[in-house]
Parts: C-alpha cells; sequence; structure tokens
C-alpha cells in the first residue's frame, strides 16, 4: 500500500536564485542529515534535466550501506521537477518537487509517494520506522532550507 509525505515551506527567495539551488544536483548532500552519510557516487552535471540518472549511497542503519539510483522523470524549469527511484530500498519512490512564486518568494511543496513492499512485513517497518525517518530527513531539510534562504521550517501535512 502506497503512503504519501506532504510537505510546504515558504522560502523569502527570489525564485530565481530558489531554483538555481534545487535544480543543481550536487545540493542534495547539504540537505540530508549527516548521519545518513548520504554521498553522490555518479557524476552530475551543474543542472538537473529530464532523463537525468543519479546514483548515491546511505546508510540508514551502522553498517547498512544502501544503492539508491534515481531518475530525473519530469521538470518543468522554474516550476517542478520529479525523481523516481530506478533502484533502491523501496518499492516506489516519486518525489514532487514544486515550485511558485508567492508574494515575497516562493511557496516550495514537496509531495512523496512511497511504498516500502515486503507484505505485512513492509506494512509495520512503515508505521515502526521508516515514516518516523521520512520525516525527521524532510524536517532537517526544512530547518537547512530556512537557514539558506531564511524563513520557517516547512509545515507537514
Amino acid at each position: 500500500m502506497c503512503a504519501q509525505l506532504l510537505r510546504e515551506q515558504f522560502i523569502p527567495a527570489a525564485p530565481e536564485r530558489v531554483w538555481e539551488f534545487f535544480a543543481t544536483p550536487r545540493n542534495l548532500d547539504e540537505l540530508t542529515p549527516p548521519d545518513l552519510r548520504f554521498r553522490i557516487v555518479s557524476q552530475v552535471p551543474e543542472k538537473m534535466y529530464p532523463g537525468l540518472l543519479i546514483e548515491y549511497r546511505i546508510s540508514p542503519l551502522a553498517g547498512v550501506w544502501l544503492r539508491w539510483l534515481t531518475e530525473i522523470r519530469h521538470l518543468r524549469e522554474g516550476s517542478y521537477f520529479v525523481d523516481e527511484q530506478r533502484l533502491g530500498p523501496y518499492r516506489l519512490w516519486y518525489h514532487e518537487h514544486h515550485f511558485a512564486a508567492a508574494p515575497g518568494g516562493v511557496r516550495m511543496t514537496d509531495r512523496v509517494t512511497y511504498e516500502i513492499g515486503w507484505g505485512p512485513l513492509g506494512w509495520l517497518a512503515e508505521r515502526l520506522w521508516v515514516r518516523r525517518q521520512l520525516e525527521r530527513i524532510f524536517d532537517y531539510r526544512a530547518r537547512k532550507v530556512a537557514a539558506l534562504f531564511g524563513g520557517a521550517p516547512a509545515r507537514g501535512a
């Protein structure tokens, strides 16, 4: 069964500046909690584009390393992009990043649709651990975005 995480954050910065930051793949490092030991292992261009494959390594638990490969499936310059897992820890990972100009800045919305798989065991893992981990990761990201651009951290939905 699919689950969804939805976050919104107002960023008091020029839309072009916000887009430039988020459309630069190497900046993902800065938005990920250090304890995940996140590393981009593929060569990445300065700017993302539809069809771009990005390979990462993450360690969600001490001593456990996972390979994660995502593809930038859709992109509309200045407006949105979608990354979709091709290989990794989820049965399904579809992350929409939306950016809408708003008075004084940008309204950023993240919608992550995900499924763990593993039947009843996956359902239990999602309820007991995965959901909290995702919320923690996105809380960290919201604080980093607020520190970089100003404003308040994201609101969960």
